[in-house]
C-alpha cells in the first residue's frame, strides 16, 4: 500500500460520512489521531472496527473530543 493510499476512516465529530477528508493515510493506526481543524484540533481514537470503503479495508477512528489551539 502507498503512503497516499488510506488506511483509515474517520467517524463522528465534525467530518461528514459523505465527506473525503473522512478517509486518510495514518503512520500510527494503534495511537490517537489529531487533527488541526481551523482553529482546534478534531481527536479520533482507533476502534476495533473494520470497514470497506471503495474497495479497500479501512481502520474505524470514532471522533472522541476537540481542544482549542493556545493563542
Amino acid at each position: 500500500m502507498s503512503a497516499s493510499a488510506p488506511n483509515v476512516i474517520l467517524r463522528g465529530g465534525p467530518i461528514q460520512p459523505a465527506d473525503e477528508s473522512c478517509t486518510r493515510y495514518v503512520n500510527d493506526t494503534e495511537s490517537t489521531l489529531k487533527l488541526l481543524v481551523g482553529n482546534a484540533y478534531e481527536h479520533f481514537q482507533p476502534t476495533g472496527q473494520v470497514v470497506k470503503h471503495q474497495g479497500r479495508s479501512l481502520r474505524v477512528f470514532e471522533w472522541i473530543r476537540r481542544t482549542y489551539v493556545a493563542e
